[in-house]
């Protein structure tokens, strides 16, 4: 079981990134993905998540209208397409999935938003 993102990097203030999470080891499509992150000194955090199987996504305050969450189950895989970056977006960004009691995580991608 496996959950691997990419897509991190340094984007100037402004830019934008698009994060994936591939997962592997088990039935993708019936699991709830969501985006969490952890910037240094502080809690983890919820970005992005599906609320639902039909596709209903919610987002943090700080991030609606910038963030979009999205998935391709046939690839197994969920995007994080972040645009209008801002410095405070700069985190290690880790991918969830959570089917009942299973809760998975990923390692983290780093986000730097820096000019």
């Amino acid at each position: 079981v496996q959950l691997v993102e990419s897509g991190g990097g340094l984007a100037q203030p402004g830019g934008s990134l698009t994060l994936s999470c591939a997962g592997s080891g088990f039935t993708f499509s019936r699991y709830r993905m969501s985006w969490h992150r952890q910037a240094p000194g502080k809690e983890r955090e919820l970005v992005a998540r599906y609320t639902s199987a039909i596709g209903n996504t919610d987002y943090a305050d700080s991030v609606k209208g910038r963030f979009t969450i999205s998935r391709d189950n046939a690839k197994n895989t969920v995007y994080l397409q972040m645009n209008s970056l801002k410095p405070e977006d700069t985190a290690v960004y880790y991918c969830n999935a959570v089917l009942g009691y299973k809760n998975r995580w990923g390692q983290g991608t780093q986000v730097t938003v820096s000019s």
